[in-house]
């Protein structure tokens, strides 16, 4: 039977998610019933997430904890350096829920992960770049050739740095990339032990706040650049009305955050160690509002995936749709 309609929603599931409410009713009040088969308030949801995202405004505003808890569902947070390294917790079963760029659930799924795509913020190319240090000699993205670049592993600045390349006509192998978490590839950074830094929001912001930075080349044009949310396939086909009230949330936050960008800054500051002007940067270019995931996102995520394949940078092939929950998942 054919499957093209069922890839056109979130999470097809026996309890629909009300997705399509999302970004047209935000605000209005929502009963939603969850059932379970583990005892009332028993349940602790694992939600893993980054600085900055959608998921981290929620933490911070406390207003997911509270909806879920007259549910008497409580909420474990886990901070991450990055996406890469939420996916791995994922796959190993230490979280349930979480949200990421677009590069690494493709990594995830071709090592095993049993990840499903649930829902997507829109593009926000412009949220990660490559920079260099002001007074480099690299003047454009053709003067990278056999220089010393660092990333995160399997990031979304990886597929960036990726498309940056090809544009500019250059091997990925004619370049050396260092793989390095955030705060890592800072200090390399300023210590000029790394010719440059492809890096993303809120970290990228920050560099070009602090630092004496030149950018060479955002994502504008070139990538999407999606916030994903993600969850662990056995508790999203348990627990889709608890999957509909953290998208709900998401989505709530979302509609505050994007008329109230320095309050953002300000309540995320002191949690996260940057600075107001830095976050208050960040939040004015990335995009708000969760949205379904469709089949152009869809084709999107497979072409990022066939052409890490192409490069050799995951194992095998994969395929995006089976990543997407479909009607027997029930």
């Amino acid at each position: 039977m054919a499957r093209k309609s069922r890839h056109l929603t979130i999470i097809a599931l026996a309890v629909t998610l009300l997705l399509t409410a999302c970004g047209s009713t935000s605000g209005q009040s929502r009963t939603t019933r969850i059932k379970s088969d583990d005892e009332p308030g028993s349940l602790t949801i694992r939600i893993g997430y980054q600085k900055f995202g959608t998921m981290n405004i929620l933490k911070a505003d406390g207003s997911l904890d509270r909806r879920l808890l007259e549910h008497g569902i409580k909420i474990e947070w886990t901070e991450f350096p990055g996406g890469p390294q939420l996916l791995e917790a994922l796959n190993t079963g230490s979280i349930d829920f979480g949200h990421t760029g677009e590069a690494p659930p493709i990594f995830a799924q071709a090592a095993g992960a049993p990840l499903v795509y649930l829902a997507h913020e829109p593009p926000s190319p412009a949220s990660e770049g490559i920079i260099v240090p002001k007074d480099s000699d690299i003047a454009s993205i053709q003067d990278l050739k056999g220089k010393k670049i660092a990333l995160n592993k399997g990031s979304n600045v990886h597929y960036l740095l990726v498309r940056l390349l090809e544009q500019a006509g250059i091997s990925y192998d004619e370049i050396e990339t260092i793989y390095l978490p955030p705060a890592d590839a800072r200090a390399a950074f300023e210590s000029g032990s790394i010719d440059a830094w492809v890096i993303w929001d809120p970290f990228f912001a920050a560099a070009e706040t602090a630092a004496d930075t030149r950018l060479l080349a955002d994502g504008t044009g070139l990538v999407q650049n999606h916030e994903f949310y993600i969850g662990e396939r056995t508790f999203a086909v348990k627990h889709p009305e608890i999957i509909q009230i953290i998208l709900e949330e998401a989505d709530k936050i979302d509609d505050w955050a994007r008329e109230h960008r320095r309050e953002l800054a300000e309540k995320l500051s002191p949690q996260l160690g940057i600075d107001v002007p830095s976050l208050e940067r960040a939040a004015g270019r990335r995009a708000y509002g969760v949205q379904q995931i469709s089949q152009e996102v869809l084709e999107e995520q497979q072409r990022v995936a066939d052409t890490f394949r192409a490069l050799g940078l995951i194992p095998s092939d994969i395929r995006i749709a089976d990543a997407v929950l479909q009607d027997d998942d029930d």
